[in-house]
């Protein structure tokens, strides 16, 4: 009998999980790297709209097929439902192996680098943490988390409301005290020589903002935790994707009102300076300890999200059999949630570069965000009278747009970039990740071989 997980979570903890996961590092890691790329203010802040539309799209669609499949697991699910089971362990096994572990490693690296950083303002210590030494924190930090959710699904929601509140409040503050300082100029946003052509910018500005927006999907991956989720998914879906646009989008137009482009693309931590410039020394303090929390609440939610993932593959019988273990006491997939914290801080040895990980992440990930949301279409024609509580907003148009839109950041991933490394003429690291995935095909017949009983 397969086993189920609790409906303990609602439309708070469905949102702080989302807007948990969506508010990371990306905010105060990447309009450093945008302002690196392009020129004009007006047109990074047209992307980032844009950027939001997408994902809005997405949630929109997404919202269809997690009120017709409300089960851990989400974009596994509806591959599953889609291409079949092929399809669903290729997505799977990145995703188990590589994707999440490395996204949760590098969101929790950043949490040790700002604490390296803040105790050496205090000359706490007199020299920044060795690479040895982050790593230890990082998985220190992994762990503590994964015990926390291995303790119950309604504690790990309780934890990440915390967190993604006093977050959220923290990006709403420096909107809040720009304002009410008046301290900018409105000639920040005249457009500079940009450093490189507006094509040659594009994949790497998109791959920042799209993993900045990243998480406006992970409601759909422990929908069969949400109460009511033919009603609360939605909401859950929009409003934490809408919400979060609004609040990107406001706070980009405030570091371009306090900073200068140039200035921006020479400064690392872009919220701790902004604030400094405000309100004196102590205000980079109180943002850099915000800015802390922010990567322990993101950290958090996506050690929710991947184990519900290996989770929902292990119960299907495509990933070992223990991985779907439901902890007796508490009715989390305790199993899936520690693999994956080793995995994660397995990680952390052979991560180097965050904005390698940043676009080999978005690469991958938003293949499989465009064939999940073309599964409205198969399942329209398919099933045509399935069950549908929630039918997305625009059909055909809206998901049509979400699936071209992906299709086109893949193809424009390939290609190689100025500057870039290649291989098979294409841009190297693209290269890597597609064999990743092409070898998930043979993985796959080899795992259900093995599973067939012997005669």
């Amino acid at each position: 009998m397969k086993q189920e997980l609790p409906r303990s979570i609602g439309v708070w903890g469905g949102m702080a999980i989302t807007v948990g996961v969506m508010i990371g590092t990306g905010i105060y890691r990447t309009p450093t790297t945008i302002a690196n790329e392009m020129g004009s203010p007006a047109i990074i802040l047209l992307m980032w709209l844009a950027g939001g539309i997408l994902c809005l799209f997405g949630a929109l669609t997404f919202s269809e097929l997690s009120t017709m499949f409300p089960k851990a697991g989400g974009v596994y699910v509806f591959l599953r439902e889609g291409y079949g089971r092929m399809i669903a362990f290729v997505f799977g096994w990145t995703y188990f192996l590589l994707t999440q572990p490395m996204a949760i490693a590098g969101i929790a690296m950043v949490f040790a680098e700002y604490l390296s950083s803040l105790l050496l303002t205090y000359n706490i210590i007199d020299k920044p943490f060795s690479p040895q030494i982050i790593g230890i924190i990082t998985c220190g930090v992994i762990i503590a988390l994964t015990g926390i959710n291995v303790t119950g699904m309604k504690r790990g929601a309780n934890t990440a409301i915390i967190l993604t509140g006093v977050k959220t409040l923290a990006l709403i503050a420096i909107v809040a005290l720009a304002l009410i300082m008046n301290e900018g100029s409105s000639e920040n946003f005249t457009a500079v020589t940009a450093p490189k052509s507006f094509l040659s910018a594009l994949i790497p500005v998109l791959a920042a903002i799209l993993w900045t927006y990243d998480g406006w999907s992970d409601a759909a991956a422990v929908a069969e935790e949400v109460k009511e989720p033919q009603k609360k998914l939605p909401r859950i879906l929009l409003l934490g994707t809408g919400s979060i646009m609004l609040l990107y989008l406001a706070v980009n137009a405030v570091y371009f009102w306090l900073m200068p482009i140039e200035e921006m693309g020479k400064t690392k931590d872009l919220a701790p300076v902004v604030i400094e410039k405000l309100i004196g020394p102590a205000g980079g303090t109180v943002v850099s300890i915000l800015a802390m929390i922010t990567f322990l609440g993101s950290t958090h939610a996506s050690i929710i999200v991947g184990s519900r993932v290996t989770f929902a593959q292990a119960r299907d019988g495509l990933l070992f059999a223990f991985q779907s273990r439901v902890h007796p006491k508490y009715k989390t997939p305790a199993t899936a949630l520690w693999i994956q914290a080793l995995l994660s801080c397995t990680a952390v040895l052979v991560l180097k570069r965050f904005e390698t990980l940043m676009e080999g992440f978005v690469f991958s990930i938003w293949i499989f965000y465009g064939m999940s949301a073309a599964t409205v279409f198969i399942l329209r024609i398919r099933r045509p009278n399935a069950d549908r509580p929630y039918r997305c907003w625009g059909y055909p148009v809206i998901p049509a747009l979400f699936v071209l839109a992906a299709a086109f950041m893949t193809i424009l991933s390939i290609i190689p970039q100025p500057g870039k490394d290649t291989l098979l003429g294409m841009d190297k690291y693209s290269v890597y990740w597609l064999l990743v995935l092409a070898i998930g095909v043979p993985a796959y017949y080899l795992w259900t071989s093995m599973q067939k009983p012997s005669k």
